[in-house]
């Protein structure tokens, strides 16, 4: 790493090959406040991480019949916030907190085997490598992401499960664990509501009403599962979970998940 480098602490990186640890950067927005900009990339809708592609459920949640208007959508978006909050929230905490490889790679390991529902897995995965992939590819000036590719890319050992890919990025530029956290509720609580959109169960005004309306729903939802351990992960709507299992069966879909 060159002396010039613009960020200040250091965390450890795995070499696929001989597993030797290299020190890489971790933390790049202290020093530079221009990289304030690449914080709010991050949670633009722009940014090609394939967020879109999924409905969290909602799709076969309408196809069931159990989500019919909008007060249902209402409902059902509080309990994916609630359900992501015991479930993935604490990946993203722990991955933000220590934005170190060897750690990541655990924690990944961790969220494979947690995740019990293949539509899911699937889904977390395919977002989690996309968004590493964008991030490497857009911010080339934090080192320590291309180098993170390049060590696992085509690795078996690792799934690049999104959660803590997500809490990764945000430590490398300089999120705090808080504000991390807030920001993975807040993209989930947008890509559902495009999904509801997309699918016409509701349309875009009243899709952002319902988001300002749902926002301290999710802020609560972030005050009650933040800061934990991945010891205290846990789902607490096993309902959503097996509606998001069926989606792979459903005759006529139009998201991936």
């Amino acid at each position: 790493m060159e002396s010039g480098s613009p960020v200040s602490k250091k965390s450890r990186l795995f070499h696929s090959e001989d597993c030797e640890m290299e020190e890489v950067p971790s933390n790049a927005a202290g020093v530079n406040p221009s990289l304030h900009w690449t914080q709010w990339q991050i949670l633009d809708s722009i940014l090609p991480t394939g967020g879109f592609a999924h409905s969290y459920g909602l799709e076969a949640a309408m196809q069931s019949r159990m989500v019919n208007n909008q007060e249902d959508l209402k409902s059902f978006v509080i309990q994916v916030l609630d359900n992501t909050g015991s479930l993935l929230l604490p990946f993203v905490y722990c991955a933000s907190k220590s934005p170190d490889a060897a750690e990541w790679v655990k924690l990944d390991q961790l969220l494979e085997a947690t995740l019990t529902n293949e539509v899911a897995r699937k889904a977390s995965t395919s977002q989690g490598s996309a968004l590493l992939r964008v991030a490497a590819s857009v911010f080339t000036e934090i080192q320590v992401l291309q180098d993170l590719r390049r060590a696992f890319l085509g690795s078996k050992s690792v799934s690049f499960h999104h959660a803590p890919i997500f809490g990764l990025i945000c430590g490398l530029v300089g999120f705090d664990s808080e504000t991390a956290e807030r920001a993975y509720m807040f993209v989930t609580m947008r890509d559902v509501f495009s999904a509801a959109t997309r699918l016409n169960l509701i349309g875009p005004l009243a899709a952002s009403v319902l988001q300002h309306q749902v926002a301290p729903d999710a802020e609560r939802m972030m005050q009650k599962w933040r800061d934990r351990d991945v010891s205290e992960a846990s789902q607490t709507a096993p309902l959503l979970d097996a509606l998001q299992g069926c989606h792979a069966y459903m005759f006529s879909r139009l998201f991936c998940s």
